[in-house]
């Protein structure tokens, strides 16, 4: 008889830490590349790692997400290590290292979206995708994610689309902007009021 825990050495030191998805081998297109070289001008050449997040949107909108590879490649061009790369990737929650649709929504859920429908125009969405957040549709078109606080809450609620925006969409209208996607792609989507206004 013993008064101590019983401790299981066999897992107790086991990482939970899952590998990235490998991906084949990573470059940059030209016309990534070109621009990654246009960014990194705007950084001293012993801070080339602070054109980290830059450097990972591009990756992720060359392939769709980000890979172990692709990680390393980044490292290679700032200098830094892949571990710092991966620390930037998996703290951000923008940054995806799973494949995903070729429109990416995200339901923004904090407090003035969740007051005007949010809740209901995720049901709806994934309702009219036959998928739950987290997942992507059958036709690998659509990955529907819930996303904190997306700085627009007077234009509740807000779903991000890729890059743009979709503001003030009712929940009976979730399910027209899906067809509207499918049909137009990302002209069918609002915009910033506040881009729009500075245009004028």
């Amino acid at each position: 008889m013993t008064f101590h825990p019983r401790i299981d050495y066999a897992t107790f030191h086991t990482s939970q830490r899952q590998l990235e998805d490998e991906g084949a081998p990573f470059v940059y297109t030209a016309e990534h590349r070109a621009r990654f070289d246009e960014i990194l001008k705007r950084y001293p050449p012993d801070r080339k790692r602070s054109a980290v997040l830059p450097a990972l949107y591009l990756v992720q909108r060359q392939l769709g997400y980000i890979t172990a590879n692709a990680m390393r490649y980044v490292a290679g061009l700032l200098e830094i290590t892949a571990a710092d790369v991966e620390d930037v990737v998996s703290y951000y929650t923008m940054f995806r290292t799973k494949p995903a649709g070729i429109f990416v929504l995200q339901v923004c859920r904090t407090l003035s979206c969740a007051l005007n429908g949010a809740e209901r125009v995720t049901e709806e969405l994934s309702g009219k995708l036959g998928i739950v957040p987290g997942q992507t549709d059958a036709s690998g078109t659509f990955t529907l994610l819930e996303a904190e606080c997306l700085g627009a809450c007077d234009r509740a609620p807000v779903v991000m689309v890729n890059d743009a925006w979709h503001e003030c969409l009712k929940p009976e209208d979730a399910s027209k902007l899906i067809d509207d996607l499918r049909a137009r792609g990302e002209a069918a989507l609002s915009g910033c009021h506040h881009v729009i206004e500075h245009k004028r």
